[in-house]
């Protein structure tokens, strides 16, 4: 007996232990925030220089998740979706485990069906991928359990990331139809509880919990709202009106605020969609007077390419109800950074708002707040920086040389801010009110997946293989 004892409390230390140990848990890290705890920032790398290992993958856009002397990440070919997990140390694989004989979700044409990034606690690595659901495996590569879920209805495919909160695993699932929230054991599987997001459509966005004041609260991004949820029962507690169609990038929180960036088409002065009345527009384009629209019978422009959007039920024809979901949702839609106070009930777009920004705003590359600054990286390489209290611009539309469209969020630390492109050029900035920027590394390959920051080593997935930076440790 006393040795068992002694055995769960040496247990119960080393986990307290690796728990309290630099790691990258989840999508954008500790917490969530995309910020290293320590260690510093490699300036300088590429295939070339400063390579501490690198390791082959099967094609993804999920990010590395880092604990202890682990790596997590997934990948998917034709006809398999596996689960990968590498020796910190080396990139050695450990372990694989492969799901076949799925049929695969349909993606955008530069997506992937292994886009969701793992999360972890040290002892179970949860892994989601929209064709299949959720699994969790043990550090050994054990399978402990599996939830089927169907794909979300989205023809472009699965963006979001589970997260783990206590003892729960965290998953939003928004589509054109069926959206929902849900909280599911993380050693069972079991569900706990399931919250309806009828009124949201396509979203791609990961859950945040936002900890302030005692308490945790939920934020998912969605269409037209950004809502918090109570993390026990999955009840609404706040909602906030007036962001993009379709959310891409995951909030972040800083200095007392939440901290949400949304942008997409058709929500910009001057280049505004908006719905004329089912009725006056039926009389000029229904021309079969079937009571809705074919693809055919819009016209050529902003609708007629976003048909699937507007054809809720993918049954090939928009009714008069889905014409006005639609109407309704791009006459709400905004495009800005916010920033919103804490403690808020309800409805709260005009009563808890701190500050917005409605310039430069990225589409999918997520904030970061970082030393009492706001940074934010729009496509085409425009950096823009605010104080993260009161707003205010400290620079803003300021050019990187780094063109091209922006996919994995922003990451920080040790004084430095990274934004990687598309065409994988990985860009350096001094964080402080002035853009500095102290190297542009290019990497030679595609980038989407946000890298991780665990202990001086970057660990980052191109295209075709992931690497991990930084200067080999004396010994080594």
């Amino acid at each position: 007996m006393r040795i068992a004892i002694a055995i769960l409390i040496l247990v119960s230390k080393i986990a307290a232990l690796a728990a309290s140990l630099p790691n990258w848990p989840q999508f954008r890290g500790p917490g969530g925030n995309a910020v290293a705890l320590e260690g510093n920032l490699p300036v300088h790398f590429g295939p070339r220089t400063n390579v501490l290992w690198r390791t082959p993958l099967p094609g993804g856009h999920s990010s590395p998740v880092v604990w202890g002397d682990r790596v997590f990440i997934t990948g998917a070919d034709s006809d398999r979706l596996s689960t990968l997990c590498l020796e910190r140390g080396s990139g050695r694989m450990l372990w694989r485990r492969d799901i076949t004989g799925v049929k695969m979700e349909t993606t955008h044409k530069i997506s992937s069906p292994a886009a969701s990034t793992p999360c972890t606690d040290g002892e179970t690595v949860v892994v989601y991928f929209g064709s299949v659901g959720l699994t969790a495996y043990d550090f050994n590569g054990k399978e402990r359990w599996r939830l089927p879920l169907a794909p979300p209805m989205v023809e472009f495919g699965t963006g979001t990331s589970p997260i783990l909160v206590n003892d729960r695993v965290i998953l939003v699932s928004d589509g054109d139809r069926g959206s929902y929230l849900l909280a599911v054991d993380k050693r069972t599987g079991k569900k706990i509880w399931r919250t309806e997001r009828t009124e949201f459509r396509r979203s791609f966005a990961s859950p945040y919990l936002w900890n302030h004041d005692g308490i945790g609260e939920l934020v998912v991004p969605g269409s037209v709202w950004l809502r918090a949820y109570d993390p026990s029962d999955g009840s609404e507690r706040w909602s906030y009106t007036g962001t993009s169609r379709v959310a891409n990038s995951t909030p972040c929180a800083g200095e007392g605020l939440l901290f949400s960036a949304s942008w997409n088409v058709g929500a910009d002065p001057g280049d505004r969609i908006t719905l004329e009345s089912y009725e006056d527009f039926a009389r000029a384009h229904d021309a079969n007077h079937d009571g809705g629209f074919s693809r055919d019978e819009l016209p050529s422009g902003p609708l007629r390419e976003r048909f699937s959007q507007m054809d809720i039920n993918k049954d090939g024809h928009v009714s008069r109800e889905e014409w006005g979901i639609m109407r309704e949702m791009f006459a709400k839609a905004g495009n800005a950074v916010l920033a919103i106070r804490a403690g808020g009930r309800s409805d709260i777009t005009d009563t808890h708002l701190a500050w917005k920004s409605t310039r430069s705003l990225p589409y999918v590359c997520s904030p970061v707040c970082y030393e009492r600054r706001l940074y934010t990286v729009k496509s085409g390489g425009l950096a823009s920086c605010y104080d993260a209290k009161t707003g205010r611009v400290l620079y803003q539309d300021e050019r990187l040389d780094a063109p091209g469209d922006y996919y994995a969020s922003l990451i920080a630390g040790d004084g430095k801010v990274l934004a990687i492109s598309q065409r994988g050029v990985a860009t350096v900035l001094a964080a402080g009110e002035k853009l500095v920027v102290v190297a542009r590394n290019e990497l030679g390959e595609e980038v989407m997946a946000t890298p991780a920051l665990v202990e001086g080593a970057l660990y980052l997935r191109t295209a075709t293989q992931l690497f991990a930076f930084g200067r080999a440790r004396t010994g080594q």
